[in-house]
């Protein structure tokens, strides 16, 4: 079973960079690749013939320009040979070395395991953020389930699961792209588990330090509604959606572009519609994340 492991920069971090190579190529007793994507960059500019970009493990794939992180991940995936897929944040990295070999065995027992998403641990020791756990009941990162989502930054995915999902969106750019492929994955019949003992290290940062936050997450949001829920499902999500970020924001800064994006999500294209299943909506419930939250 081999690995592909995807990495997307910018280029703006070339120490963490080096870190997350490294740690991708210490995985003990599995075949790996790792592809690091350059988002309108050159991914490792002089340092080709340095370690750890010299390992014939390493290949590069440069983009003439920022294209978002789903397109810039499907890039990666399109040079990639791998059974099994991961994404790896640049500042990211695997701390065990034995990481690869835990997820070869669990993919290897359950054809029906489309994808894991992992714990993400503050290295600094804090307790990690809630949003790093992808269920409702949140507040236990230490306790592993089935989950209806998984972190785009840090997950593995069955390549035949990705597949069958369709890849990740393009014209997202940035926010919910992987929910997106997750429900197209639950629809064909896979699993999506949370698994604590998979764990990646990742410096505590807040997504709203991107100006694009708010804009992104309501127009995307939209998106996800139009392009894989039934439509009677799809505006009690939305509804949904607009009370809690009323409840949640309070201040104009935050609100106006959130509704910026949201109007922006019912004006222009959401893409190809794939709705899912009422069966899949309640294999969803059942699991603890209804499709309408």
């Amino acid at each position: 079973m081999k690995f592909s492991i995807v990495v997307l920069t910018m280029g703006n971090r070339p120490e963490e960079l080096a870190r997350s190579v490294r740690s991708a190529l210490e995985q003990e007793h599995v075949d790996v690749e790792i592809v690091l994507v350059g988002n309108g960059v050159d991914p490792v500019g002089d340092r080709g013939g340095e370690a750890p970009f010299d390992d014939e493990r390493v290949k590069t794939v440069q983009l003439p320009k920022n294209v978002g992180i789903p397109a810039g991940r499907n890039r990666g995936v399109e040079a990639s040979c791998g059974e099994v897929i991961l994404f790896l944040d640049d500042d990211g990295w695997y701390r065990s070395t034995r990481l690869g070999t835990y997820l070869r065995d669990r993919f290897a027992a359950d054809p029906g395991l489309g994808a894991v998403s992992f714990r993400v641990r503050d290295p600094e020791g804090g307790r990690g953020e809630r949003r790093h756990v992808p269920r409702l009941r949140a507040g236990d990162p230490e306790r592993s389930s089935d989950v209806t989502t998984f972190l785009g930054g840090a997950c593995a995915i069955r390549r035949a699961a990705w597949d069958a999902g369709g890849g990740l969106p393009e014209d997202f750019f940035y926010a919910h792209e992987e929910t997106d492929l997750a429900w197209q994955i639950l629809n064909a019949g896979y699993r999506i588990v949370y698994d604590a003992s998979a764990v990646m290290f990742h410096p505590a940062v807040l997504p709203t330090r991107h100006d694009m936050f708010y804009r992104y997450n309501a127009r995307n949001r939209v998106w996800l509604a139009r392009r894989n829920l039934p439509w009677t499902i799809g505006l009690t999500y939305l509804a949904v959606w607009v009370a809690m970020t009323l409840l949640r924001e309070r201040k104009p800064s935050a609100l106006k572009p959130w509704f910026k994006g949201f109007i922006e999500g019912w004006r222009k294209p959401a893409g190809p519609r794939r709705p899912i299943s009422w069966r899949t909506a309640w294999r969803m419930t059942r699991t603890g994340r209804p499709p309408i939250i």
